[in-house]
């Protein structure tokens, strides 16, 4: 036996999607109780969730990193592309002016020319920009995407950037400590990302070690650049040297952080590579 209520009673209102208050919804989400219509629904292990809560959820969950801390980008490469795009462009800039007569005379004011440190340091990157030929810039292009394709997405995008910035400051600040304000050096223009490229190849075999891969075509392709630099002549041996030391210190920071502290452990150790380079260039400066 049931009862109603009289004529007079209200009757109880429909539950409606707080999102789409035109719409009934009798489901309610799992979390806040609320009424969810199906365009609003997300499911979850144990009923479904509303578009709010599930926001508040995957918000508060930590995103996916690479075994060295890096967020996975999916293998994406976008600052090895952007790196060789910027490049290619500065290197059509080099050409301008003997071509037209136009543009801005980017080996004058960009090179590494060890005597106008003092006055312009920032030679010491933007050198890494500029390449000596097609040659020179398709040979360090190609090894900086085939070295980027391995890296980037498994250091990440701040720690591979930090990586390539101190491998070229690292060659940059070798030539002009080997330079020799009584030698025609001093005087010489030293240009290319070769320090960069170095820096990167000791990153992978440093990596490699430190997870107990085989090492040994990396081995036999540093060798052979590096016997390469010793011997052909307008080679910077330095820029190369410097690079693959300083790429090397700074991914043996990188792969051997431990997990719980690698976040402020490999951003207090790139600080304390980039101080030390740019301490040793002050240093250098001051002897001159």
């Amino acid at each position: 036996m049931t009862t109603t209520g009289g004529p007079g009673a209200p009757e109880a209102e429909a539950p409606v999607c707080p999102r789409h208050p035109d719409r009934v919804a009798y489901v309610r989400c799992q979390r806040c109780g609320r009424p969810v219509c199906p365009a609003c629904q997300v499911p979850s292990a144990v009923g479904v969730h509303c578009v709010d809560c599930a926001t508040r959820a995957s918000s508060g969950r930590r995103a996916p990193t690479t075994v060295l801390g890096g967020r996975l980008t999916g293998g994406s490469t976008l600052i090895t592309k952007a790196l060789i795009a910027v490049c290619v462009v500065v290197f059509i800039a080099q050409k301008l002016p003997a071509a037209t007569g136009m543009g801005l005379d980017v080996v004058r004011d960009l090179a590494l020319v060890p005597a106008f440190v003092g006055a312009e340091p920032w030679r010491l990157l933007t050198s890494a920009l500029l390449h000596g030929s097609i040659m020179h810039l398709a040979f360090n292009m190609w090894a900086l995407w085939v070295l980027g394709e391995a890296l980037e997405p498994l250091l990440g995008r701040w720690r591979y950037s930090a990586l390539m910035a101190l491998g070229a400051l690292g060659g940059s600040t070798a030539v002009y400590w080997l330079s020799s304000p009584d030698s025609l050096d001093w005087y010489t223009a030293t240009v290319g990302a070769s320090g960069a490229v170095f820096g990167l190849f000791a990153a992978l075999f440093v990596i490699q070690r430190r997870f107990g891969r085989d090492t040994t075509s990396i081995v036999g392709i540093l060798v052979l650049n590096l016997v390469f630099s010793f011997t052909a002549a307008g080679i910077s041996w330095q820029g190369h040297l410097g690079g693959l030391v300083t790429g090397g210190i700074v991914a043996a920071i990188y792969a051997w952080a431990p997990r719980e502290r690698r976040g402020a452990l490999s951003a207090a150790g790139t600080g304390a590579v980039a101080l030390l380079l740019v301490g040793l260039v002050a240093l250098r400066l001051a002897s001159v």
